[in-house]
């Protein structure tokens, strides 16, 4: 051992040795404390159970706000992934179209309240009152009809005989409209049969049976017969749109009995 190292350990010797003593001496002024000074310890103690009982609470409340982290992660995950379809639907709705409307009819043709746009907001290329559909309200936990916007890439990257003549505002119009149609009959099957007349209950009774084929169960549908406007119509242009619709994935077309049965999709 050099004298460095003996140096070292002398030191450490002598703080051990020092800090004995003070302990010592603590130990004999507690010995030799009055008995007036006993209160004030009673008080330190309370104390000090006090404080451990807060900082147990505290540990505790982190505990919980740690078992939590797994779920705000997917609540976030899940919110980004809704703002990311919001996004979509907000970048390809059609010019002038509202977004708090309401269905005022559950007949048989699925009548809709029209929402008045003022004449001076319009311009030759915008969509006119007469091609807004509403979208109908929804009661609680029933899921509304997907409304799945055709983009203007999505347009682009079709052919120019297949696109013709239409627009991006006049296909999504067909897609709000079809959705509202689909709200429509979907709503008219949940009804109470004691508030629909004979003519709506057997209409009810027919989309019921309709809902029980493979093709639809589980989905939103509409009749190719409730298409009659405004927006879409059953005319060259229509089909036109109905075959866009079909090609980029939007709707599926069945038969089923005397009806052509068309569904909305939802992307994946």
């Amino acid at each position: 051992m050099d004298l460095r190292e003996a140096s070292s350990s002398l030191d450490t010797l002598v703080s051990s040795f020092n800090a004995r003593i003070m302990e010592l001496q603590e130990l004999v002024l507690a010995r030799n404390m009055p008995s007036t000074s006993m209160p004030d310890l009673t008080a330190m103690d309370s104390t000090l159970t006090a404080m451990e009982s807060q900082i147990q609470a505290i540990k505790n409340r982190l505990q919980e706000e740690r078992s939590a982290i797994p779920k705000a992660k997917k609540l976030i995950q899940q919110s980004l992934h809704q703002q990311k379809k919001l996004h979509h639907m907000l970048a390809n709705m059609p010019s002038g179209m509202r977004e708090n409307v309401e269905l005022s009819d559950f007949g048989v043709n699925a009548s809709f309240n029209l929402n008045l746009i003022s004449q001076n907001t319009l311009t030759e290329t915008s969509i006119s009152k007469d091609e807004i559909v509403l979208v109908p309200k929804e009661k609680k936990g029933r899921r509304p009809a997907p409304r799945w916007y055709v983009t203007a890439l999505e347009l682009d990257s079709l052919s120019t005989y297949m696109r013709g003549r239409l627009t991006l505002d006049k296909i999504n119009i067909a897609v709000n409209e079809m959705a509202a149609h689909a709200d429509a009959n979907s709503q008219l099957i949940a009804r109470d049969r004691k508030k629909l007349s004979d003519t709506e209950w057997d209409r009810a009774l027919e989309l019921r049976d309709i809902t029980m084929s493979p093709e639809v169960k589980g989905k939103h549908f509409l009749l190719e017969s409730d298409i009659k406007g405004p927006g879409l119509k059953l005319d060259n242009t229509g089909k036109a749109t109905l075959t866009v619709l079909r090609h980029l994935g939007r709707i599926q077309e069945f038969r089923i009995g005397f009806h052509r049965i068309m569904t909305l999709l939802e992307p994946q």
